[in-house]
């Protein structure tokens, strides 16, 4: 999956960055390198779900899709 992420220089000093298509989904660093882990994790935390809060029937299937 490649997902595009805005950077921007912070006024303070380094990094933050948004996700565009993930609303909400920002993180910042002090240097690049750092923040490119970040919103690496960021990103991960945005898109995981806890599957034992989601209901399912018994015909429903779980179907995991890599993009």
């Amino acid at each position: 999956m490649i997902v595009q992420v805005v950077v921007h220089e912070a006024e303070e000093g380094g990094f933050w960055a948004e996700v565009p298509s993930i609303p909400g989904c920002a993180s910042q660093g002090n240097s690049h390198e750092e923040l490119v882990s970040n919103i690496r994790e960021a990103i991960e935390g945005c898109l995981s779900v806890d599957m034992s809060t989601i209901k399912m029937g018994e015909t429903d299937r779980l179907l995991e899709v890599s993009i």
